[in-house]
């Protein structure tokens, strides 16, 4: 047994939509505002009030009479003596104090049962995580694919980052997603986010050997597991690809190749950025072909541009001749319009 798994419990966690201090302003500040309203009546109208000494209502004694009839029913020693006194203790300051109990009440069931309980739920969506996309590593490289996954119509409640860093994990909670620390390298780590049955896995812990560190352990875990790692040594990709990563992304190998497209025309590197940018005219797809779709040329599909087949191990370019027929199976990538990929995104 991992020895990770016997010394560590992991627990998901994400962070409030309301902040805690907004929620507690509020709250005291609709109280004090209910109170401010019977003490302000109740002075006004200190003539219908009566001491049972039988000296005259001070303001003092108005703060005291007020603040004791809103949180209980009084002590009787200051009582209202007119109609008007009574109906306003009757239909307002009543309602004030029921109001007054109800945010005490709910103040309480958020700061001390309510924690409990989403403690409780968050353990259970941890329980039950599936389909949801994995990010071990929250520096520069994770926050940017965890922002370009909402950006492209991800629920933050689908992504799930895991790091050691509390600082990195202040910030990921930030985005809504829900977040774990501890060491990504480790089995328990891994096996407490559900890699199993996670729909991909993107690695980008900052260094090469333990981003491939965590590669091997995900792919023991996970054998048919997409993952994506980021490389930054171009000695240490085919290690990766070993490693079990089905895409290895060198963030300085692309800038080079940017760059020296550019040098041979300066559309050609535009149209490159277009496709990776959230907010380009057109974007990338992959996807698998429909029924319909089947027996006709890569060329025929209405949806974009068929730029490439994946039938098994075997990937075919548009120009190949075995573009001229599509097979049940087939995975294709193509080119289609921004709008096209947003109206399918929120179909």
């Amino acid at each position: 047994m991992d020895r990770d798994s016997q010394t560590t419990h992991y627990h998901l966690y994400r962070r409030p939509k309301t902040p805690v201090w907004l929620a507690l302003s509020w709250r005291a500040l609709l109280a004090f505002g209910l109170i401010g309203i019977a003490l302000a009546v109740h002075w006004l109208d200190r003539d219908g009030l009566r001491q049972s000494s039988g000296e005259p209502v001070t303001f003092a004694d108005i703060l005291y009479f007020t603040m004791i009839t809103v949180t209980t029913v009084g002590y009787g020693d200051i009582v209202p003596v007119t109609q008007q006194a009574r109906m306003f203790d009757t239909f307002v300051v009543t309602p004030i104090r029921l109001f007054v109990w109800l945010i005490f009440l709910g103040t309480a069931y958020d700061f001390l049962l309510k924690r409990v309980w989403e403690r409780w739920r968050m353990s259970m969506i941890q329980q039950r995580l599936q389909g949801h996309v994995v990010i071990a590593g929250f520096g520069n490289s994770g926050s940017e694919a965890a922002n370009e996954l909402i950006r492209r119509g991800a629920d933050p409640d689908t992504i799930v980052v895991i790091d050691d860093n509390p600082a990195a994990l202040r910030n990921a909670e930030a985005l809504g997603v829900a977040v774990m620390e501890g060491n990504a390298t480790r089995n328990a780590a891994l096996d407490a986010v559900r890699i199993a049955t996670a729909s991909a896995l993107i690695v980008a812990a900052g260094r090469d050997d333990t981003s491939i560190l965590i590669v091997l352990t995900a792919r023991g875990l996970a054998p048919e597991l997409p993952i994506s790692v980021v490389i930054r040594s171009t000695d240490n990709e085919a290690i990766a690809l070993q490693a079990g990563a089905n895409t290895v992304i060198n963030p300085a190998s692309f800038a080079g190749l940017l760059l020296a497209v550019s040098t041979h025309g300066a559309h050609l590197a535009d149209y490159m950025a277009d496709l990776a940018a959230t907010d380009g005219r057109v974007a990338l797809r992959e996807r698998a072909i429909t029924p319909d779709e089947i027996g006709k040329p890569l060329s025929a599909i209405t949806t974009g541009l068929g730029h490439r087949i994946y039938r098994g191990s075997a990937i075919f370019g548009f120009w190949e001749a075995a573009a001229g027929r599509l097979e049940a199976g087939d995975v294709i990538v193509e080119v289609v319009p921004t709008r096209e990929r947003d109206d399918r995104a929120h179909a």
